[in-house]
């Protein structure tokens, strides 16, 4: 059973890594952490209103386009820069603007 102090201790340990990252000009390696903390606040919010959490990605879209559309939205625009950090070297700009969406979302789940 999946426990949201354990999702909370991971959102911390990824944004922290993600921050640390940015400092060390790693954009590829923040962005990616960014993501994952935005797809783990993704698994909280829902384990929070429905009681479950997603078995994978595709499962965790589905669900929040159906029932929560603006938090789908920053994980769907965000999903396209984490896949482009894959082949392409990213720029402090592009960590700057999935942080402010991580920002965005921890407002929304109060922590």
């Amino acid at each position: 059973m999946v426990r949201e102090e354990d999702l909370i201790g991971n959102i911390k340990e990824f944004l922290k890594n993600a921050e640390l990252a940015m400092l060390r000009e790693e954009y590829n390696t923040s962005l990616t952490l960014y993501f994952k903390t935005l797809a783990v606040m993704a698994d909280l919010y829902l384990l929070r209103t429905i009681g479950r959490i997603p078995n994978n990605h595709s499962e965790r879209f589905r669900i929040l386009e159906r029932s929560t559309p603006g938090i789908y939205q920053i994980l769907d625009k965000n999903f396209l820069a984490y896949q482009e950090s894959y082949r392409s070297k990213l720029k402090k700009e592009n960590c700057e603007a999935i942080k402010e969406d991580v920002t965005r979302i921890l407002r929304i789940l109060k922590l």
